[in-house]
């Protein structure tokens, strides 16, 4: 099979830079690179341009429709091969999830299996994002379990890892709140992103519960995303919401009261790239929900810092406890950790580690991390060479 591609592929076997007579001994070929993604994202804007920064030929584009349709694509050997989100695409959300309307919460577990098929499917190539890395970090179950397992501080959770508590509705949710003492506990689409389908929900005296969410519920039953945030303080409301997503797996995590800035709840967004470090953002939010997308708004870097030195603790530290996370999967050049920093400044633990959370259009990288005035595509170009040296391949499912 050919490989399904929107683009020809740059350079070829004994392309070389510079004079005509050069040989390829004396001036090897410069690195190869496709990008399996939605050809219009933004994503593939930023990388491609990261790359052709770097003076190397411009990535082969292969679409996610096209991987859906042809069952696969191929990649030559020495192709550096990115796989980047197949989102924002209402044709693939289509194939992958099965909703007609992009909005729908339901049928993240069909996403899934799709999504993890399809990345299975990518044969040959020097892979940056290993499948069975995917695979897990796309499932916050068992995510958190490899998490807790390599003694990463991440919340209290009665459904971590593969043998954790299965949750078939809003019973369940009780049931757990109730034996693990969880009044405030976080409920989460087990294959779900952006915070679609989160729950934050609160129990108080005489029977009171809240949850605060972006779900909106449809007369109908229907679950949609709204980028506007809404508390249900009716237990019905919110069993309904519960027990709709429960077929497509649930994950739950105790609510840790997180530090502040200027009155708002604080976490960060920490890149970590080949293992270190190099760009942070700050979220803040008067809702639990800190994405940007639902009204967070970032808060400011070095008063982050400064809060956590005064607290005697140290930053690197708390960049520290990213990078553990991201050890955890070291056949992965690049993912977004969630730190949750504890009131006090003093400690964090890692809420998420997403495999795609490196879209910081003109964030520059940290003071020290080795990607100063880098945003976070170049700092992934720049660590390609200690990355791959080491990869000749990447064994398919």
């Amino acid at each position: 099979m050919k490989p399904a591609s929107s683009s020809p592929p740059a350079g070829g076997p004994g392309t070389t830079r510079g004079h005509a007579e050069a040989s390829p001994a004396s001036e090897p070929a410069p690195p190869r690179f496709a990008v399996v993604a939605n050809p219009e994202n933004r994503r593939v804007a930023l990388f491609g341009q990261a790359v052709r920064a770097a003076g190397l030929p411009a990535p082969r584009v292969v679409s996610w429709a096209d991987v859906l349709r042809c069952h696969g694509a191929d990649f030559a050997a020495d192709e550096i091969v990115r796989v980047d989100s197949p989102g924002e695409n209402a044709d693939v959300d289509r194939v992958l999830r099965g909703a007609q309307d992009p909005t729908r919460v339901e049928g993240s577990a069909r996403w899934y299996a799709g999504f993890v098929a399809a990345v299975r499917s990518l044969r040959g190539g020097i892979r940056l994002d290993h499948p069975e890395d995917l695979a897990t970090l796309f499932d916050k179950r068992l995510c958190h379990g490899v998490l807790h397992a390599a003694g990463v501080p991440v919340p209290a959770s009665p459904t971590s890892g593969p043998r954790g508590r299965p949750v078939r509705g809003w019973d369940d949710v009780r049931a757990s709140m109730r034996e693990h003492r969880m009044a405030r506990l976080f409920v989460k689409p087990a294959h779900g992103s952006s915070a679609s389908g989160v729950l934050a929900v609160e129990a108080g005296g005489g029977g009171r519960i809240r949850a605060t969410t972006s779900v909106e519920l449809a007369a109908d039953g229907g679950l949609y995303n709204s980028l506007r945030v809404r508390r249900y303080e009716r237990e019905r409301d919110i069993a309904a919401i519960v027990d709709a997503l429960a077929p497509d797996g649930l994950h739950l995590e105790r609510w840790l009261p997180k530090a502040s800035q200027d009155g708002r709840a604080a976490d960060l967004r920490v890149v970590v790239v080949a293992g270190r470090a190099t760009h942070a953002v700050v979220r803040t939010s008067r809702s639990p929900l800190t994405n940007l997308h639902l009204g967070g708004r970032r808060g400011d870097l070095d008063t982050v810092r400064e809060a956590v030195e005064a607290a005697g603790a140290r930053w690197t530290d708390l960049l520290g406890v990213c990078e553990r996370a991201a050890a955890c999967f070291p056949r992965t050049l690049c993912v977004g950790v969630d730190l949750l920093p504890a009131v006090g400044w003093r400690r964090a633990a890692v809420g998420e580690v997403n495999a795609f959370g490196d879209l910081l259009p003109r964030l520059t990288g940290l003071p020290g991390s080795g990607a100063e005035g880098l945003d976070t595509y170049a700092a992934q170009v720049a660590a390609l060479s200690s990355f791959t040296q080491h990869r000749t391949g990447t064994p398919h499912a």
